[in-house]
């Protein structure tokens, strides 16, 4: 006998999954963060822009969506800082453009002056504001991609 799964249910597993997870998963556990780093209180960013937009994106609301939930870890040691902060909105995220502006200005993209990366995926957006080599960094966007894909 020969078991088939009908394409839309598979498909539906499958996407699934994202919307299954919380903010919880996608941070990063104590035995994950790279060795020589702490976690810090409060927000560590690297432009002003990432951590004004976690502050105030009640005020973004009608351009990104609705927030259901915010989370934010800090971490330093002493050559790098950063913090990588956490959305879960009520419905898909939807403001891409406006958040490429509000990090990077007109360049459209990270620079050296705003090194700020963000990946948003359904209803999950997370932004890293630490430097393009940070071991912190590096390690939590493997966690979330393999989590998210």
């Amino acid at each position: 006998m020969k078991i088939s799964i009908p394409l839309s249910a598979l498909f539906l597993l499958l996407t699934t999954t994202i919307y299954c997870q919380t903010l919880a998963d996608l941070k990063l556990k104590p035995k994950e963060i790279p060795k020589g780093y702490i976690n810090n209180d409060g927000q560590i960013c690297v432009t002003p822009q990432a951590c004004n937009f976690y502050t105030d994106i009640e005020t973004y609301s009608n351009i990104v969506g609705k927030v259901k939930s915010k989370q934010i870890q800090s971490f330093k040691n002493r050559a790098d800082s950063g913090s990588i902060m956490y959305f879960e909105f009520e419905h898909v995220f939807k403001g891409d453009r406006f958040l490429q502006g509000l990090l990077w200005g007109k360049d459209g993209q990270p620079t050296d002056e705003h090194p700020e990366e963000y990946l948003a995926k359904g209803k999950f957006l997370i932004i890293w504001s630490f430097r393009p080599d940070s071991p912190v960094k590096e390690k939590s966007e493997s966690k979330i991609e393999a989590i998210l894909q």
